[in-house]
């Protein structure tokens, strides 16, 4: 079995033929994206500026050990579907927020 034929969705996706560092910076991007939109949607609170930034600087160096397993493993297209989940779930709360209020 040929290797590209065992990349997940999204490193396929970026599987760029001529510049593979390319791919793997865009599939980290991706990573850390998804990362982050899923951190602020499900576990986020209100910190100071500096926390922040710790919080988002570790998040950042978690997901380059996170895009090397997401290029055979489905980690990217696991963290969509957690953002999309997260969403519906954020949306659904709100819309039963403003249905409670008189």
């Amino acid at each position: 079995m040929n290797v590209l034929e065992r990349l997940t969705f999204f490193a396929s996706l970026y599987d760029v033929h001529g510049n593979p560092e390319r791919g793997m910076w865009l599939l980290y991007a991706t990573v850390l994206l998804l990362s982050a939109l899923v951190y602020r949607l499900g576990f986020a609170r209100r910190l100071p500026l500096l926390k922040s930034v710790i919080i988002y600087t570790l998040l950042a160096l978690g997901c380059t050990i996170l895009t090397f397993f997401a290029v055979f493993l489905p980690v990217a297209e696991g963290l969509a579907v957690a953002a999309l989940v997260l969403i519906i779930y954020k949306v659904r709360l709100k819309q039963a927020k403003q249905e409670e209020k008189p």
